[in-house]
């Protein structure tokens, strides 16, 4: 998993993004914010890691509102979480003392109350590329910020602009994307893979992340924002296509 941290403030928030690190990879220990630091929300964008069930609703195969999904979540439930139980979003929140779970945006019966802590706008299947999304049905991560355009007007007629400030530019914001684009689009679906080597097509996506957080809605938000590429080889998917390409190769012999 790799961590790239798009702005680092002051040594406090040094210390807070190495807590982070230290979360995702064991979630033993609860994060003690530096006493100067407050972070009200957290606000997510990406895929599948970190959606807690945004696709619920939409025409996508990028799903997973059925079992056995949900197994290990509070009552069994199947939420649309690409989990047994609960997601990184999830976890963050919950060490950092915000709320036990991080939910969807486009999830129903949110409560006014969840869009002051923060939600995820994330869409399983997405990418940086517009192939990627394109090809798995999911939500942009340009339409995720418009959500989060929106997102603010409604804290804004919750709390005022002041608060709307106070919690957005405080807030805490993640992005998991960039594992989809290699996984499926380079290397599964090879479409991209005529058109670029890899090493171009990395330079590519290196490109796309960098346009979405020159975003103004992004880059004039938060304290701190934290890009994660999480590691391809243990994703559901990419170990279906590792057992079928073993079936098929027994097949043939």
């Amino acid at each position: 998993m790799q961590f790239l941290p798009m702005k680092l403030p002051s040594s406090s928030a040094s210390k807070f993004l190495f807590s982070v690190f230290v979360l995702v990879v064991s979630t033993e220990a609860v994060i003690k914010l530096p006493g100067n630091v407050t972070i009200p929300a957290v606000i997510v964008f990406g895929d599948s890691i970190v959606d807690a069930g945004n696709n619920n609703n939409l025409k996508t195969p990028a799903k997973c509102n059925f079992p056995p999904y949900g197994r290990d979540f509070m009552g069994g439930v199947s939420t649309g979480r690409f989990s047994n139980g609960k997601v990184p979003s999830d976890l963050i929140v919950e060490e950092l003392g915000i709320k036990e779970l991080l939910p969807a945006y486009l999830q129903p019966n949110l409560q006014p109350e969840d869009l002051l802590t923060g939600v995820t706008f994330a869409s399983g299947g997405c990418g940086y590329d517009p192939l990627t999304t394109e090809l798995a049905s999911a939500i942009p991560l340009s339409d995720q910020l418009q959500l989060f355009k929106e997102y603010t007007e409604k804290v804004k007629q919750i709390v005022g602009e002041e608060g709307q400030n106070r919690i957005v530019k405080t807030a805490f914001v993640l992005v998991v994307a960039g594992s989809n684009d290699i996984d499926n689009t380079y290397f599964a679906s090879r479409v991209r893979k005529l058109q670029y080597d890899i090493s171009a097509y990395t330079d590519l996506i290196v490109g796309l992340a960098s346009t979405f957080f020159k975003d103004g809605s992004v880059q004039c938000t938060a304290a701190w924002v934290l890009a994660v590429i999480e590691n391809i080889g243990w994703r559901q998917n990419q170990r279906l296509c590792k057992r079928l390409q073993r079936s098929s190769a027994n097949v043939q012999h």
